[in-house]
């Protein structure tokens, strides 16, 4: 697919993912790279919000704190060795509490859909003065309050496939791309409308749609990869649509890698995770 721009939209390619990603600093330390905090898992999901710790350190980020329930907790803490795992309060002041400090958020990630997790999702949602990648079943518990979006002070970017889109009230009758800027612009946040040819859409009407990426990420977990990407980058310092555009091209960058080497039908979230390294250092050269 060619990369520029077209009817309004852009195709991200290397050049413009090399000029948005985020700076390093050859002097900084951890504190420098972003603290970065995920809220997710619940029983039979423990490794959604692994994937998307994991990915943000491999994406960058100098401190990543993994929120889940205290009933999960064990399984994640052992399974997250890079990120730092700690029960998650129970109430959403404590919740608040615990990622305040944070410089971008995860919500949602295999979190489940009970009054407990709707109840959490939307306190944070509300009250929490931090960047916010919402996902998964943070999406699904924002949906019957879908207002809240637009009521939010703080950056939101909303990571959905097409049924969790539909489930937010998103309207793909007029296609996707104008679904996307319709949705992102009602609705005052960012949107990554999931699946083939991914779009990033911003509230100012800015669109853009991915060249990279394939069938192996229709695969459980790979959208845990992708939350825990944009947060990373949010977290270092990219504003919120930049962030997206950015990771979502990694993302699929890595997609792309582990399909040629251990093609779609076998590749895995984790084998996605594990390629990041060869794509940042392809795209650094």
């Amino acid at each position: 697919m060619p990369v520029g721009a077209e009817n309004g939209v852009t195709y991200i390619g290397r050049d413009m993912v090399r000029r948005l990603l985020p700076e390093r600093d050859p002097m900084g330390h951890k504190g420098t790279f972003g603290r970065i905090c995920v809220y997710g898992g619940s029983v039979g999901y423990t490794g959604a919000p692994v994937f998307a710790a994991e990915a943000a350190v491999r994406c960058g980020s100098g401190l990543v704190t993994l929120l889940t329930p205290a009933e999960v907790y064990p399984i994640a803490a052992a399974r997250c060795v890079c990120a730092m795992a700690r029960p998650a309060p129970e109430d959403a002041s404590g919740l608040l509490a615990a990622m305040a400090a944070a410089d971008a958020a995860v919500i949602g990630p295999g979190l489940g859909r009970g009054e407990t997790a709707e109840k959490n999702v939307l306190a944070l949602l509300r009250a929490l003065e931090t960047p916010a990648v919402l996902d998964a079943d943070g999406i699904n518990a924002a949906a019957a309050h879908i207002d809240i979006l637009t009521d939010r002070r703080s950056p939101t970017v909303v990571t959905p496939h097409e049924g969790e889109f539909r489930r937010l009230g998103g309207d793909l009758t007029r296609g996707r791309r104008q679904a996307a800027a319709d949705f992102a612009r009602r609705r005052g946040c960012v949107l990554v409308l999931k699946g083939p040819g991914t779009l990033v859409a911003a509230p100012d009407g800015r669109l853009a749609e991915n060249t990279t990426g394939n069938d192996g990420c229709a695969k459980g977990g790979s959208g845990d990869v992708l939350a825990g990407m944009i947060a990373s980058l949010m977290g270092q310092g990219a504003k919120p649509w930049e962030a997206a555009v950015c990771a979502v091209w990694l993302h699929g960058r890595a997609a792309d890698l582990c399909r040629d080497r251990l093609t779609a039908y076998a590749m895995t979230p984790a084998d996605m995770v594990a390629c990041l390294p060869d794509v940042f250092r392809e795209l650094l050269e």
